[in-house]
């Protein structure tokens, strides 16, 4: 049924919803109730991924420290960039870097001492993948993950994180996320729930805020659902307004609503947002038992729960999002993008100082439950068609930071770094054991195969069967950076 006459502000302001309504509209759009002016793309290709799963680290994981090692940090450490052998070929590649801001702007704080790395290196699994030691559980994956080496951005502050979600800086406002390019491609895979989950705190207003999850021209039924670890209340509408009704009697209570509609729809045959509005109502009341029992984590067996660090303190967190996160693969959700790190600004991974603490600190919480969740995935031979992926904005600097007039900005942190920067991925039809793309002997500019974040876009997007460049919506023109280029050979 579509609805010509009826603007999505309407809709949601007639099933008295308001902003929360966003979700349900998404249902409703999923369901067939209402239909965008627009049609969907549908898929392109033959897909090799049914689900993607994002895990996104807020504030800028140092690749140096994870997933790209750099022995010659270490050997000259304190040293300026001009005293290694490296210094004119990594200066001299400043030029392939014009559109971010001058490097040399920097130099007082990047280039005058290098720091050493702030943690060791192993490799693991048949294919020697080096891992730091900080992600040791993460190594245990070694078999089953591509790094990519390679990645660049735009962005030097944490606007970058919009810009990993968009490809986009802040300064140019909202644009699709590469989640509801997904979700406007190929539409639900469950009718009863979002095909668009975010899981944690997002990104704050300094950074892009609900931009980061959002749909921007694309519309809300395409944006990002937020939902709770949490079976009593994962959305703030699936439960009724009065708690002593039963659900025997919100049913009837449903059904003499119905009736009545209906016979007011006799009077106003022309009114065809009517049907929409009274499929609302009854969507919501079948929310109320379809999406709780998602993070209904008891079922699970012991020995699943340990896998993903619910029975430690540390990692019980973001090992629920995980958890959940497999849960609603299982469910048919196309996206699922979860947050890790917020902290009300620009993140908890970005350490400007003390990076040895801090970082260690964040890795114990997150490694675990992340290498838990491909385990489980394959254990269920879900990974094959499930796609994980694991990044950050940016990367951190090869130097320590010395900021002039801050005490406590001197020398124990690393600094934003867009020029070259790693990010980590599994299953869904990636290669596993596999390393693409480098950066220079300190880590600084990515110099072989290098990729913009909507490369990364355009592979994930490849994976679920549909081409970039033919996901387009009408009145608008795409830049030819937003399509991205898949990365072809990380693909098995």
């Amino acid at each position: 049924m579509s609805l010509p006459h009826m603007n999505r502000r309407t809709f949601l302001g007639d099933t008295g919803m308001g902003m929360t309504g966003m979700a349900l509209t998404s249902l409703l759009f999923q369901n067939g109730e209402l239909q965008a002016s627009e049609s969907r793309s549908g898929r392109h290709l033959a897909p090799r991924a049914k689900s993607v799963i994002w895990i996104f680290l807020i504030g800028g994981l140092s690749h140096l420290e994870s997933f790209d090692p750099k022995p010659a940090l270490n050997k000259y450490a304190g040293k300026s960039i001009d005293e290694t052998p490296f210094g004119d070929a990594v200066l001299n590649k400043d030029k392939i870097n014009k559109v971010l801001l001058d490097p040399s702007k920097q130099k007082r704080k990047i280039y005058k001492s290098l720091m050493p790395l702030q943690t060791g290196f192993k490799k693991y699994g048949e294919s020697g993948l080096e891992i730091s030691d900080w992600f040791p559980h993460m190594g245990s994956c070694a078999d089953d993950l591509t790094l990519v080496r390679s990645m660049w951005t735009i962005d030097n502050n944490h606007g970058a994180q919009l810009t990993y979600h968009t490809g986009r800086k802040i300064t140019e406002g909202a644009f699709p996320t590469v989640g509801s390019w997904v979700s406007y491609g190929l539409g639900s895979g469950n009718q009863n729930l979002p095909h668009y989950v975010v899981l944690g705190n997002p990104s704050a207003d300094c950074c892009g805020a609900a931009w980061t999850h959002g749909s921007a021209y694309l519309g809300p039924e395409h944006a990002g659902v937020r939902m709770k670890v949490d079976a009593k209340q994962p959305l703030s509408f699936v439960r009724s307004a009065d708690e002593r009704l039963t659900p025997a009697e919100q049913k009837k209570m449903f059904g003499l609503l119905g009736k009545l509609n209906r016979q007011t729809g006799i009077q106003y045959p022309d009114d065809q947002y009517l049907q929409a509005r009274i499929k609302s109502y009854e969507l919501a009341f079948q929310m109320q038992s379809t999406v709780p029992e998602v993070m209904q984590f008891q079922e699970e067996t012991e020995s699943v729960q340990n896998l993903y660090g619910l029975n430690d303190k540390v990692t019980k967190d973001f090992g629920e999002k995980c958890l959940a996160a497999r849960r609603l693969t299982e469910q048919g959700v196309r996206f699922i993008q979860l947050f890790h790190g917020y902290r009300g600004n620009a993140g908890a991974w970005d350490s400007h100082r003390d990076i040895k603490r801090l970082h260690s600190k964040l890795a114990a919480q997150v490694d675990q439950p992340i290498a838990g969740l491909i385990k489980d995935l394959k254990l269920r031979g879900l990974l094959d068609e499930t796609m994980v992926v694991i990044g950050s904005e940016f990367g951190r600097t090869p130097g320590a930071e010395h900021r002039e007039g801050n005490s406590t900005v001197q020398g124990s942190g690393r600094d934003h770094h867009p020029h070259g920067f790693s990010i980590a991925m599994a299953g869904g039809g990636i290669k596993g054991g596999h390393v693409h793309g480098a950066t220079d002997e300190l880590g600084f500019h990515a110099v072989e195969d290098r990729h913009y974040v909507t490369d990364l876009h355009a592979t994930v997007l490849h994976q679920m069967g549909l081409d970039t460049t033919q996901l387009n919506y009408p009145g608008r023109q795409r830049l030819e950076r937003d399509y991205g280029e898949v990365i072809h050979d990380i693909l098995s």
